[in-house]
């Protein structure tokens, strides 16, 4: 009998109420995650509310508080954080904080962030709203590994939101964040997987 694979440990890195991180544990719990499991939830915000959601659901949790503080020192203690609850992914969920190429490179291809837009559509803050205002008829989100650059590293997956003539940015951007919900869990699967490979800025899933 073949041994088990070892689970996928994330690390999931936030500043605020963590919707994502949220609806990652329940595919997690309702095993549409299967061999997938959260090592530790840090935040560099201390009273960010999903440190107190991690909390109650029993899940090991850290702060670094990053305000005043210079960035390598900051990220040397997320790293050794991670480290010691020997993350294999790194996951951002609304981490407001742009991390360091020394960060980076300590997990090469294993940070993924999900951005509100289809990029390279309307990086940066605001997403939603940009592609309401520039009145595309389709917006959704995207699921990319992180690179130096902002909301710029090879896209894993993509989901199309319709723009609807009765939206204004605040209804389209819910409709985004509920596809959210489900492609960072699909895109989660994939590169737990390790079933693919990148071909220049292509993800490509292997047979």
């Amino acid at each position: 009998m073949e041994t088990p694979a070892s689970p996928t440990r994330l690390g999931i890195l936030l500043s605020g109420r963590g919707s994502n991180f949220l609806a990652i544990a329940q595919s997690i719990r309702e095993n549409r995650l299967p061999n997938v499991e959260i090592a530790v939830v840090i935040s560099n915000v201390a009273e960010a509310p999903g440190i107190a959601s991690a909390r109650a659901l029993g899940l090991p949790t850290a702060i670094h508080i990053s305000k005043g503080r210079p960035r390598a020192e900051h990220d040397a203690d997320m790293l050794a954080s991670l480290r010691s609850h020997e993350v294999d992914l790194v996951i951002l969920a609304g981490y407001l904080r742009l991390l360091s190429p020394e960060f980076i490179g300590a997990f090469p291809n294993r940070i993924l962030n999900i951005h509100p837009s289809l990029l390279p559509a309307f990086p940066g803050l605001e997403a939603q709203h940009q592609a309401f205002i520039y009145g595309v008829k389709f917006a959704g989100c995207t699921v990319h590994f992180v690179d130096e650059h902002l909301d710029h590293g090879t896209i894993i997956l993509q989901r199309v939101v319709p723009v609807l003539d009765t939206d204004d940015g605040y209804t389209l951007g819910d409709r985004i964040l509920a596809e959210e919900h489900i492609a960072y869990s699909e895109a989660i699967a994939r590169v737990a997987s390790g079933v693919y490979e990148i071909q220049g800025r292509r993800y490509l899933k292997r047979a």
